[in-house]
């Protein structure tokens, strides 16, 4: 008998508040890089989704060492942000994440991204619809109708996204970034889309230690849903709900 797959109920998200745009109650300015459009997350990635997979990720914390950036070097070099030393302003598409626990002692260390959460709390408060959730689980952001006015920075649990402060250099065709917008983990949906894994999952089996494993959550014969039916694991801050892509192991 086989074991059922992940169920991920869809919740459609409203479209109804371009009103605050006719306020003037904000403005973005967008610079982009010659030969660079923002309509590929808005229109290409959404049309290529497929409804019947559920992508996400499963990392093992037990795997992941505090002096192993192989994901987050990865992920600034396939996406074309750039960490500078200054996580107030500097893009964070991922970044790495150091916890001890107090009684013990015990020092673990994670990767943190967007979550791709199903019940996602930055659609919810986006004005505009900018913030959005591909058919197949993968949120992110339509350049062209965010107006960077930051509500989706304030109601992610996670502090995933970052604002873009400074003009974009080195910018990549099929990751379009914009100053004036926010941006966050995209999944690397351009590889997704390709039939290949994200940049952080290809970066940490081949350099890193094997910790982060990517799949469709929906396939009960996928190894990330075996993986998660064997062994335990649980998603960030699942008190709220939100029903996250990403879950950890040995955490």
């Amino acid at each position: 008998m086989k074991p059922p797959a992940l169920s991920f109920h869809k919740k459609p998200s409203e479209m109804s508040r371009r009103d605050f745009l006719k306020s003037g109650g904000a403005v973005a300015t967008i610079t982009l890089a010659q030969g660079v459009t923002l309509m590929a997350f808005g229109g290409q990635a959404g049309a290529m989704a497929d409804p019947g997979k559920r992508w996400g990720l499963l990392i093992d914390v037990g795997k992941c060492t505090s002096d192993c950036t192989a994901c987050v070097t990865a992920c600034s070099t396939e996406n074309g942000w750039q960490d500078t030393g200054h996580p107030e302003t500097d893009a964070q598409w991922i970044r790495k994440v150091d916890l001890v626990d107090d009684a013990t002692g015990h020092e673990l260390s994670l990767p943190m991204m967007c979550q791709h959460c199903d019940d996602a709390p930055c659609i919810d408060v986006c004005p505009t619809t900018a913030s959005f959730k591909r058919a197949d689980g993968i949120v992110l952001v339509d350049k062209h109708i965010c107006i960077g006015c930051r509500y989706c920075m304030m109601a992610c649990p996670y502090k995933a996204r970052s604002f873009v402060h400074e003009p974009v250099r080195g910018q990549k065709t099929y990751a379009p970034r914009g100053q004036g917008t926010v941006e966050s983990c995209t999944l690397c949906v351009h590889r997704v889309d390709r039939g290949d894994s994200p940049a952080c999952v290809e970066a940490c089996g081949k350099t890193g230690n094997g910790a982060m494993m990517f799949g469709d959550l929906m396939d009960p014969e996928s190894q990330i849903s075996q993986a998660l039916l064997n062994y335990p694991s649980l998603a960030l801050r699942d008190d709220l709900g939100l029903r996250p892509g990403v879950r950890y192991q040995n955490l």
